[in-house]
């Protein structure tokens, strides 16, 4: 009875194991939280300290050259966005007023073709301070992790200094100094790559439509393509979120027919930089499903507040290649994986076994 009852008993262990974890996570989640921001900001400077030592650049004078360079794009930037978010949001009941009397229109013209719609409700719908509560909620929380920024500062130097030494002290710690565990320093490998990439990429992302809303006269370009910028870390969902506050502001600004055109720009933005160049570099391994990122946006959250929001993808990534590295946790990496992912490995699985039925058939 006790060994039919054991893996049961078994997975009623591991959810109390996971429980305890996760509560001492979200308890120290004050120390955690810009732990994990140092951690991705050295991923991610870590590469172009590596590019400057290649260049016969001492290490220590490598890693400042770059901190510095961090600090003062970072802190540029977040000059400009405070001031613009500070304007709009004194601007927003015009700004209200002017969507109410665009809607107005819209709603008229509808009428025209016996398309009736309740104009409370759509106005309810379309409610800029409902789409720049979030942004606000977004930007005060990494505001608030930011007050840390010594703290993190000096993590991230510490951290780019023994970027080098990891590798070999986690294979030591896991009594492997002959580097016989190829599947940590894939893991590693994984995780700097997919960061890296993914950066890049939302960095291009914000940029383009930075330009685009400049070049179409809307107002608060820059923080829409900070927003922008930050919301591609969440695929599939990241890029409406990023969509919604800057379409509304078109629209009131430029009128319905320029907001179509932003919009339809931002779809081909995403849909360039989402389907066609991130897959180029990333590859299929990576894949998540829409079910998964959306849940992990809510799970990270809710345990991390506004920065695991921002990191769910990437932290559920790592969880992903973790768990691929492991025979015991493969089978739920599987259940991590996106869709076009499996329809292309029973493809490829597939094209295999018909090439084995022709090699039998020519034996034969």
């Amino acid at each position: 009875m006790f060994r039919e009852q054991s893996p049961v008993l078994r997975a009623l262990l591991i959810c109390a194991c996971l429980i305890i974890i996760l509560a001492g996570i979200k308890a120290a989640s004050a120390i955690i939280v810009p732990f994990l921001l140092s951690v991705f900001i050295a991923i991610i400077c870590n590469p172009l300290v590596s590019w400057l030592m290649r260049l016969k650049l001492p290490k220590s004078l490598a890693v400042f050259t770059v901190i510095l360079l961090a600090l003062t794009i970072g802190l540029s930037i977040a000059g400009l966005v405070g001031q613009s978010f500070n304007d709009f949001s004194l601007q927003m009941p015009t700004y209200k007023t002017k969507l109410s009397e665009e809607l107005t229109w819209i709603v008229n013209k509808l009428a025209e073709f016996n398309i009736f719609i309740n104009k409370e409700q759509l106005l309810s719908l379309f409610d800029p301070s409902i789409a720049m509560s979030m942004v606000a909620k977004m930007l005060s929380g990494l505001g608030g992790v930011m007050a840390n920024l010594f703290l993190i500062i000096l993590t991230v130097i510490f951290m780019l200094f023994e970027a080098s030494s990891i590798p070999k002290k986690i294979h030591v710690a896991l009594d492997d100094p002959t580097m016989k565990l190829q599947h940590i320093d894939r893991f590693l490998h994984s995780v700097n790559r997919y960061l890296a990439i993914k950066t890049v990429i939302s960095l291009i992302t914000g940029v383009i439509v930075t330009i685009m809303l400049w070049a179409f006269g809307v107002d608060y370009f820059l923080l829409w393509g900070v927003v922008a910028f930050l919301m591609n870390y969440i695929p599939n969902i990241g890029s409406i979120f990023a969509a919604v506050p800057a379409v509304l502001t078109a629209l009131v600004v430029l009128g319905p027919a320029q907001a179509g055109f932003i919009g339809l720009g931002y779809i081909l933005i995403n849909t360039l930089m989402g389907n066609v160049i991130e897959p180029r570099y990333m590859g299929r391994g990576v894949g998540l499903s829409t079910l998964v990122v959306f849940l992990s946006l809510i799970f990270w959250g809710w345990l991390l507040g506004t920065v695991g929001m921002l990191l769910s993808v990437p932290l559920t990534m790592i969880v992903k290649i973790a768990l691929e590295a492991s025979d015991e946790g493969n089978w739920l990496a599987t259940l991590l994986d996106s869709e076009e992912k499996h329809e292309s490995n029973s493809a490829e699985a597939q094209e295999v076994d018909t090439t084995k039925d022709a090699k039998q058939e020519a034996i034969s």
